[in-house]
């Protein structure tokens, strides 16, 4: 199937989209003990709406973060172009793909595809789809849960390996 890539850590790529990933430490970013509270009902971080404009900028998602048991958020606003590397964005359907290190969980627009964006295993690539239907103008919020690993002993530190946007569109005819 063909297809169209932005590397969503290319400058030139996050500009076509408008984009600027953001961080944040912790499971609820700002409170105490990383927001790690008893049977807390979910972050609001995986939230479209959720204010991260005071977070760092995080141009280098490769960038560690951490040792020990910790998790951090990394966001993402994207909006869409008319084009991805000459190809009409209206042609296939976009998809995001990562290697969250070592766990992760992909939230897009506050919603996590519990089969595909949800932690499939220690370090394993994971790839959603954003829409199947995608537009131009369309706004989009990518939210990336990263937690460091194993978690009864967890050793190095929290970063994403990738982050790729791809359009795939099917060659009229087949």
């Amino acid at each position: 199937m063909p297809r169209a890539t932005l590397n969503l850590q290319d400058p030139a790529d996050l500009h076509l989209v408008q984009g600027q990933w953001r961080f944040a430490p912790g499971y609820i970013p700002g409170e105490p003990n990383e927001g790690f509270l008893s049977q807390v009902e979910g972050s609001p971080a995986r939230l479209p709406e959720y204010d991260d404009t005071g977070w760092a900028l995080r141009p280098d998602l490769t960038q560690w973060h951490s040792h020990g048991f910790t998790c951090a958020w990394y966001r993402l606003k994207i909006i869409l172009p008319e084009t991805i590397h000459g190809q009409d964005v209206r042609s296939g359907r976009l998809l995001f793909e990562t290697c969250i290190d070592d766990y992760g969980e992909i939230w897009i627009n506050g919603t996590c595809d519990r089969e595909r964006g949800a932690v499939q295993g220690f370090n394993v690539p994971q790839r959603v789809v954003v829409t199947a239907e995608p537009q131009p103008g369309q706004a989009y919020t990518i939210a990336l849960l990263a937690v460091n690993g194993p978690l009864g002993q967890p050793g190095g530190a929290v970063f994403v390996r990738y982050a790729f946007l791809a359009l795939e569109w099917r060659t009229p005819g087949y």
